[in-house]
């Protein structure tokens, strides 16, 4: 009866360790995602900068 009862307490304490271990890794992610996305629009706005800057510089390639 004694194991019975410790293999069912480790049982769900092992799943609750899990659950834990794996919300812990999603909340890293959702982290590193949010730190990619602020690195790729700030990209994009300096691009997009650069662009302007150029053809200001050299209107004749733009037609304008």
């Amino acid at each position: 009866m004694f194991a019975v009862v410790t293999t069912v307490i480790l049982y769900v304490f092992g799943f609750v360790f899990l659950y834990g271990v794996i919300r812990l890794g999603v909340r890293h992610a959702l982290e590193d995602l949010e730190l990619y996305r602020a690195k790729a629009q700030r990209a994009e706005e300096l691009a997009a900068s650069r662009d302007r800057t150029f053809l200001r510089e050299n209107a004749f390639l733009s037609g304008s």
